[in-house]
């Protein structure tokens, strides 16, 4: 968002509602809440100090926002397009290697993701992904963006199940298992009970490759 003059917006400079100022952007409120919740925490948002960094009132939110509810989705679903995008890289950055190297790429961004920005990755799962859609939508059908992040990490397990590399009928269930491995170790190293060095940077390695295991995955590829 750009204020008059060409100076850039800074979240700490509230924005005056007088005429001739730009309009509100839903865009710019959502990226303005992202920053609020990452710096403050996610129990310190509301509408009320969301205005204020615009300088409008609380009611000017609601010409693009019904609730904090619908504004908390938006957030999310924009913190799981990055997940999606990363996801898509790390796809094309591993064209030709084995679906479990994608499989334990996936997995340790997810892991990175949490420690990165904790608070926002409390936003993301009060939105989790729509089991009901997983597998059942016709291509290009709208899904929300936790359900395409979800069909993503499905499909490098069924790449790996074509692959003969686990042993595995339905993708679902192990991707199940994976996805709670990972979601673990997030969990832990949001305790803060310092993680760091050598064994930190393994931990997800060691439980995805153990939940690998249990679907037949003996030598999973590993990166230099």
């Amino acid at each position: 968002m750009v204020r008059n003059g060409g100076e850039p917006f800074r979240y700490h400079r509230p924005v005056s509602s007088t005429p001739g100022r730009q309009p509100l952007r839903r865009d710019a409120i959502v990226e303005a809440a992202r920053e609020l919740i990452s710096t403050r925490g996610l129990d310190r948002l509301t509408l009320r100090g969301l205005a204020q960094v615009f300088g409008v009132s609380a009611p000017a939110l609601y010409a693009h926002f019904a609730d904090k509810n619908e504004l908390l989705r938006a957030v999310a679903e924009r913190e799981f397009d990055t997940l999606i995008a990363r996801y898509e890289q790390i796809a094309a950055d591993l064209d030709g290697e084995s679906a479990l190297e994608r499989i334990r790429a996936q997995g340790r961004h997810y892991v990175q993701l949490a420690r990165t920005d904790p608070e926002l990755f409390r936003v993301m799962f009060l939105f989790p992904p729509d089991f009901g859609a997983v597998g059942t939508i016709p291509p290009g059908a709208e899904l929300p963006a936790a359900t395409r992040a979800l069909n993503l990490a499905i499909d490098a397990v069924r790449d790996a199940i074509d692959e003969g590399a686990i042993d595995a009928e339905d993708p679902l269930m192990p991707d199940m298992a994976l996805w709670a491995g990972a979601h673990g170790v997030a969990n832990i190293f949001l305790l803060d009970l310092d993680l760091a060095g050598a064994f930190g940077d393994s931990f997800i390695d060691e439980v995805t490759d153990r939940t690998l295991a249990g679907y037949g995955a003996t030598t999973p590829a590993r990166s230099t």
